[in-house]
């Protein structure tokens, strides 16, 4: 990684009623980088995020920015600004009066200082005119011009949403903190915020640390994706290579859909699932070791029954509009298969897989029912 850290968590934990919720997680978040905290509900990605804001203290541990521990910092007094799932915008203010809010309402000293001001005749005047153009940038940015002078009653909920966003913005944070400030939205619109937050971050050139339960929304926006689990970090990097390289059942099943066997490997380059050996690619265990075996649905290619590695009976076909998704039956096994053209149910079909789409995992405890194909 080539920028600096600014954020770091060294051995963070935090406890409620009893329970720990973050359990001694290090993590180091860098300048300009988008970061997704990425987990199903109670997996500490929120209490983590609020406590980087300011808004929980951590019972051990330490939050570093620049090199400095700020464990008891307030939150006003951190480079930082959060956009919360709830937007919890003013209604008695219009548009422009919602975002600069937070700029009308600093002290003098830090105004004259921010806007490089001196106290000399007219300045409050210079003041209130330098706000209004932030805002207004603000609100260009989230694209929101015109909208100044709407109340905000009279905004859809994307809107506001994108109102909130200006508002943490106006002040140039060197960090913004979102907590699923999308899930409120339709599917359209989450889909066409998910571009623009990417857009904006990059154009400011600030770090944005994302949390969602959303998968989608992870690998479409993120510089890097930490997957939390019961309060740890379980897994942490780029989104192709969370995708790719799973590091364990957890992570395949919880990142996009997955089909995971029980195999054993072989020899080097080769593995032995489904009563058939596969050839891979990039993987050294002991000969006879048990692993488990991860292929996307995308991954599978439907060939000639000559030419296939394995033979199934099409179960179920869902026309998806760009794809099709088919469960195959493969020995009393179900197992997902995308594929762009469409079969009948009960058509034998051949499946073959390249080696390098071929997973392998250190082996867990695995069901052989259908929960083999997540």
């Amino acid at each position: 990684m080539g920028s600096k850290p600014i954020i770091q968590l060294r051995q963070v934990s935090k406890t409620f009623d009893g329970e720990k919720v973050v359990d001694s997680i290090d993590l180091t978040i860098y300048e300009n980088e988008f970061v997704t905290l990425l987990g199903p509900s109670g997996c500490g990605k929120t209490t983590t995020l609020r406590m980087i804001g300011g808004f929980e203290t951590p019972d051990s541990g330490e939050i570093i920015i620049d090199g400095k521990v700020i464990n008891d910092l307030p939150p006003y007094a951190r480079p930082i600004n959060t956009v919360f799932q709830r937007y919890a915008l003013f209604p008695h203010l219009n548009v422009i009066g919602n975002v600069s809010f937070g700029l009308n309402n600093r002290p003098l000293d830090y105004l004259l200082k921010k806007f490089e001001i001196d106290k000399v005749k007219g300045y409050r005047k210079i003041i209130k005119e330098r706000i209004e153009e932030e805002a207004r940038y603000a609100l260009r940015l989230v694209g929101l011009v015109g909208f100044e002078n709407r109340k905000i009653d009279q905004m859809s909920g994307g809107q506001q949403q994108r109102v909130a966003l200006a508002r943490a913005i106006i002040n140039r944070p060197r960090i913004l903190l979102l907590d699923e400030p999308l899930s409120a939205l339709d599917l359209k619109l989450r889909q066409n915020m998910q571009y623009e937050l990417k857009e904006m971050q990059r154009k400011l050139g600030i770090t944005f640390i994302f949390v969602t339960h959303d998968q989608e929304e992870a690998m479409t926006m993120s510089d890097r994706i930490v997957v939390m689990k019961e309060g740890i970090i379980v897994q942490e990097g780029t989104n192709r290579k969370i995708y790719n390289e799973p590091i364990n059942k957890y992570v395949a099943k919880f990142v996009g859909e997955s089909n995971i066997f029980p195999g054993t490997y072989i020899d080097k380059n080769l593995v032995n699932f489904l009563s058939v050996n596969f050839k891979c690619v990039g993987y050294t265990f002991d000969p006879g070791e048990s692993v488990n075996v991860v292929i996307r649905p995308e991954d599978w290619d439907v060939v000639e029954i000559d030419k296939a590695s394995i033979v199934g009976i099409v179960k179920s076909v869902i026309f998806k509009g760009v794809h099709n998704e088919l469960e195959v039956d493969v020995n009393g096994l179900t197992i997902e298969v995308n594929s762009y053209e469409s079969y009948e149910i009960n058509e034998e079909i051949g499946l073959k897989v390249d080696p390098y789409e071929i997973h392998l995992m250190k082996s867990e405890e695995i069901s052989t029912s259908n929960e083999q194909s997540i």
